[in-house]
């Protein structure tokens, strides 16, 4: 797991009560959250960005349980018709995970629009009912790591919490997040 979205992930992980089961819609690379879907019980639908474009999606209202994007929607022209996509596709009392980016070099994939703050995804997701996790990671260490290139940013976490990497990964200072995310029920 890389440094910028090691405790993004565990944080996820601790909001969910169970498994992710049911009908899950994946879009773009989700290999991350496979550890958090009960595969048995599943069936997943994995879509890539931007060959499946999130702002108009291909499915029928109400047709899955968990919708996940992660490291989309800032790469999107629209992300609240994305958003409200999402929302359209999903069941009642589904759930979407959405994770992005605050402080990140430009990517383009194809383009890199936006960044999000939490207070952003909160205001993106206004229309669902309610919003189990809202957050941000970073900090000025993790910052300074990022910007020295790729090779440093996809360094991986030992799970030894008296690692320097696993300290620096999970410690977090709330007005430097380096990625966004929000979990949210429909």
């Amino acid at each position: 797991m890389s440094l910028t979205r090691y405790k993004m992930y565990k944080r996820i992980s601790e909001c969910l009560k169970e498994p992710i089961r049911g009908k899950i819609l994946g879009i773009s690379s989700i290999t991350n959250f496979y550890p958090l879907i009960d595969k048995e019980r599943s069936e997943i639908i994995v879509t890539e960005y931007p060959e499946i474009d999130m702002q108009n999606l291909p499915f029928a209202e109400n047709s899955f349980n968990y919708v996940i994007s992660d490291q989309v929607i800032e790469h999107l022209e629209n992300p609240q018709k994305a958003i409200d996509e999402s929302y359209r596709v999903l069941k009642e009392d589904g759930m979407v995970i959405h994770t992005t980016c605050f402080m990140n070099y430009i990517h383009v994939a194809p383009k890199d629009f936006y960044r999000f703050s939490p207070d952003a995804l909160k205001y993106l997701c206004r229309n669902f009912s309610e919003v189990m996790q809202c957050e941000g990671w970073g900090n000025r260490v993790a910052i300074l790591i990022c910007f020295m290139g790729e090779r440093f940013r996809s360094i991986n976490i030992p799970a030894s919490r008296f690692s320097i990497k696993n300290i620096i990964a999970n410690y977090n200072e709330e007005h430097y997040p380096i990625v966004t995310w929000i979990v949210a029920k429909k």
